[in-house]
Formats: structure tokens, C-alpha cells, sequence
């Protein structure tokens, strides 16, 4: 049956966003000996706030509706991203919010879960807008600790930027300013901001290190019926946002993989022997879109394409893009979750007894939590990372080129140091060159824990199942020690 032959009566019922988190924790739960009010204790959400402001604009006074829900608070502060869509609805934030929780256990990032969101779309308003719409619902949050250093700190998400941030950071400090670590108060926050190097690309940077590790384990990639490394891998991207096209530029840049197609909003581009990832993003910031882009062949129909022949396929946008009504025809033999919840519950079932392998989001995509822990830290401490260090290490490393030196004049340069050597080695780690250095090391102790558990346990059947074992136990060792 072809995607236009499936009516909407025909269609299999899918599970909500929300269900599909429960679906998967209780899989995993499963497998766990937890007892009953604890199992329930961390599957729940602690508190959810709503709340509807007005503000006056063109006008008229304009009544917005926002959410901040709180999953868990076994680790504080909680940690989240504030999304801006119309789609944005309760059940969806509370669900993401469970996912942070696990998210932030896997990789070891000292936070509880929660998450945020405003119903709108920011294209509806000019900037100065929506900087009145933020600075009101950041207000909101703060008057009653939802956004405080210590007890919450957001972090952009989808519609919301380092611009939002800074407005949030501004209006926190502007209502507590005394408060001398205000501007730990959120992440992702312009570096001249109190933000950190490389916060930006950490998404996208964080699915090339989880790539990166995947096919450092030969085994591992023979489950997903592939061979060799990352080198030559055909590639497709659904959703070249920041999160997308950060990870399709290093994956095609630095580890030699062909990016063979893109999909969007209004269609996708495909090209066997490879996107121009710069020219793409370049044609996207231009013209709004896909169409137009000539040097490669366009469907309008995109989502098409996830159905395409490859090696890799990375959703990077859309919760649900990978559904029970396509999963059947889904070819590529891994998927690397980039965005949240691109799978849903149905489709992970059919992919897992197709024996594709899914690394699943909680793990892809937290490369942007990882370095907001960075950016936290920093602000708390008040100081630059490598600030301290950098110029030691120089002088450090200066002693040990300048006895090579010695050593090549005594043996009448019959031996001397390969070319670029001398400069590469010099250059102490500055503050982007240590973020790259944590996250990767993150990635990779994640990954490893995620994959011992797969390999080492018969009932565990998938990577996804695994990252939930891993955060689960964190998350109710964290509750027994406090005596819950």
C-alpha cells in the first residue's frame, strides 16, 4: 500500500508523545527491581506550571499561553529548553521534561528534567515584539523560581535562540540584582552574554561524537549490518535547523561522510554523490526553504526521502516524523535520533523487529545539555575556561619542543620534527578546545555504559532500552539516598 492509498480511518492509532515516553520507561522498568512507589515516583511529573499573560501589542491586548513543567527534582537545579510553537501543548512539555531527566542522568549532567514552552509563532511578530512577549513570560517564571540559578535554568529549544536567552537573562537580573550569579540563571546565552564557545554547534557536535563512538565499537555496527567506519557513509537529514545542519557539516567536513539528501518544511534535495551542506544552508537562509536549489534534484513531497536507500538516517526536527504508517518502508539500517522523539513508540517496535538500530535521542541529542552544564558552570565561577591553564601548558610544552631543537642540532638535523608539529603543540586549550574536549569525552562514557548494557543482557534489545536502564538507576539510586 502507498503512502496515498493510506486513508486516516485505514492509518494504525498512534500513541501520543507522552505515551510513547511511558511506553518506553515502562519497557524498561520492566527489567528493573524497583519498587512500586519509587517506579512511580520517577515516571511522574512533579509539578506543572500554566500560565496565560497579556501583552499589549499593535494595539490590543494580546493573551499568551506558556507551560514550565518540572519532572523531577532528584538533582537541582532542573535543567530544560523553552520551545516557541503553536503545536505546544501540556502533555508534550511534560513528556520532554521526562526526557530530561533521563537525558541529563545518562551523561552525568547534575540536573533534574523540565522543560518549557509558549504557544506561538515567533514569525507572527517583529523582534521588539517579541522581546515584550518574552520579557513577560520570563517574568512570570521567575516570580515564582522557575527560572533562578539554583532551582530551574532553561536553555533554548525549537522557535528560541541566544536572543531569547539574553532577553531571559536581562529580565532576571533586572528582578534580582543582587543576585551575583544571575547569569547562571539560563543557557545558551550569545558569548558576550555570559555565554560559553561552542554552545551553538553542541547539538549537532554531540551527534558527530555519538556517531563518532558508535563505530568505534565493530560489533555494535554489525548489529546495525554495516561495516568499517564513518568514512563514505551515505547520509540523510530530516531538518536542517541548527541541530541538523551543524551535525551534517562536521559529519561531511571532518569524518568524510556523504550528506545524499536533505528534506524541509516544503521538500527535500537529493544527490547521490553528495550535498554542498554551506550551499544548502546558504539557499535555506535566502529564500526560506528548499525550492529554487538547482544543483540537486528536489521533491516536493520530502518526507519521501526518509524512505530512501542509505546508511544513516538523522532526524533532526519533528517529533513523529517516523511513524507506524512509514517505519515498514524506513530502509536505512541506523538512525541517530537528533531531535526529540522523532520515533514514535509504534514505529520503534516494527524498526527494532527489522533489526534496525536506533541510537536513541535521550543520548544523540544531549550534546546542547552537556555544554549548558558548561555554560553553568562558567557563569558560576565566574571565570573563562583555559583562562587559568592555557599560557602554563604553552610554556610547559615550550620546554620540551626546545629539547628537541636541541636534540636535531646535535645530530646535524639529520632528525627533525614533522612539519606543523612545533605550532600544533605550542597552543595551549582554550575555552572551545575544552568544551570539545568534555563533550566528546561525555559522548563517549554514555555510549559506553548504554552499549554494556545492550551486549551484556539478553532481555535488553535495543540501545533505546539500555539508555533507559542507565538513567533509570541513576535517577533511583539518586532518590535512595536521600531516603525516599
Amino acid at each position: 500500500m502507498t503512502q496515498s492509498d493510506t486513508s486516516p480511518q485505514d492509518a494504525p492509532q498512534e500513541p501520543t508523545f507522552r505515551e510513547s515516553v511511558d511506553i518506553m520507561f515502562n519497557r524498561a522498568v520492566g527489567l528493573l527491581d524497583l519498587s512500586p512507589g519509587l517506579e512511580e515516583k520517577i515516571r511522574v511529573c512533579n509539578a506543572t506550571y500554566v500560565v496565560r499573560f497579556g501583552v499589549r501589542l499593535r494595539g490590543k491586548i494580546h493573551t499568551f499561553t506558556g507551560y514550565r513543567a518540572v519532572h523531577s527534582e532528584h538533582m537541582e537545579p532542573v535543567k530544560g529548553g523553552i520551545r516557541y510553537a503553536l503545536a505546544v501543548h501540556q502533555d508534550e512539555v511534560e513528556a520532554l521534561a521526562a526526557l530530561m531527566t533521563y537525558k541529563c542522568a545518562l551523561v552525568d549532567a547534575p540536573f533534574g528534567g523540565s522543560k518549557g514552552g509558549l504557544c506561538i509563532n515567533p514569525r507572527d511578530w517583529e523582534e521588539h515584539e517579541l522581546e515584550l512577549i518574552t520579557r513577560r513570560f520570563a517574568y512570570e517564571l521567575i516570580k515564582r523560581d522557575l527560572i533562578n540559578p539554583a532551582q530551574n535554568v532553561p536553555a533554548p529549544d525549537m522557535g528560541t535562540g541566544e536572543r531569547e536567552m539574553a532577553w531571559i537573562a536581562d529580565q532576571y537580573k533586572r528582578m534580582n540584582t543582587t543576585d551575583i550569579n544571575g547569569a547562571a540563571c539560563v543557557t545558551g546565552k550569545p558569548t558576550n552574554a555570559g555565554g560559553i564557545q561552542g554552545r551553538t554547534e553542541a547539538t549537532g557536535r554531540g551527534v558527530q561524537f555519538a556517531l563518532r563512538e558508535f563505530f568505534r565499537h565493530p560489533g555494535d555496527v554489525a548489529k546495525a549490518n554495516l561495516s568499517g567506519k564513518l568514512d563514505g557513509k551515505r547520509v540523510i537529514v530530516q531538518g536542517l535547523g541548527n541541530v541538523g545542519y551543524h551535525a551534517a557539516k562536521f559529519l561531511s567536513e571532518e569524518d568524510g561522510c556523504k550528506i545524499t539528501g536533505i528534506i524541509e518544511h516544503d521538500g527535500s534535495l537529493f544527490d547521490e554523490n553528495g550535498l554542498n551542506v554551506e550551499d544548502v544552508r546558504a539557499h535555506i537562509v535566502e529564500n526560506g526553504g528548499l525550492t529554487g536549489y538547482a544543483a540537486a534534484t528536489f521533491e516536493p513531497q520530502g518526507a519521501k526521502l526518509l524512505e530512501h536507500d542509505c546508511d544513516i538516517l538523522i532526524p533532526a526536527a519533528l517529533e513523529g516524523v517516523i511513524n507506524m504508517t512509514n517505519a515498514d518502508r524506513i530502509k536505512a539500517p541506523l538512525i541517530i535520533e537528533a531531535a526529540n522523539g522523532p520515533t514514535t513508540s509504534g514505529a520503534d517496535e516494527i524498526l527494532r523487529k527489522k533489526g534496525c538500530v536506533i541510537i536513541p535521542d535521550m543520548y544523540a541529542n544531549a550534546g546542547g545539555v552537556t555544554v549548558s552544564y558548561f555554560e553553568w558552570v562558567k557563569n558560576l565561577s565566574h571565570i573563562r575556561f583555559g583562562r587559568m591553564q592555557r599560557r602554563a601548558e604553552e610554556a610547559r610544552h615550550q620546554l620540551l619542543v626546545d629539547e628537541l631543537e636541541r636534540l636535531d642540532d646535535m645530530l646535524e638535523h639529520r632528525w627533525s620534527m614533522t612539519p606543523d608539529f612545533k605550532e600544533k603543540y605550542l597552543r595551549g586549550a582554550d575555552e572551545i578546545e575544552l568544551v570539545r574536549s568534555g563533550l566528546d569525552d561525555t559522548m563517549r562514557t554514555a555510549y559506553q555504559a548504554m552499549s554494556k548494557v545492550w551486549n551484556e543482557n539478553d532481555d535488553v534489545e535495543d540501545l533505546r532500552t539500555a539508555a533507559y536502564l542507565v538513567s533509570i538507576r541513576k535517577v533511583a539510586a539518586s532518590y535512595r539516598a536521600k531516603g525516599l
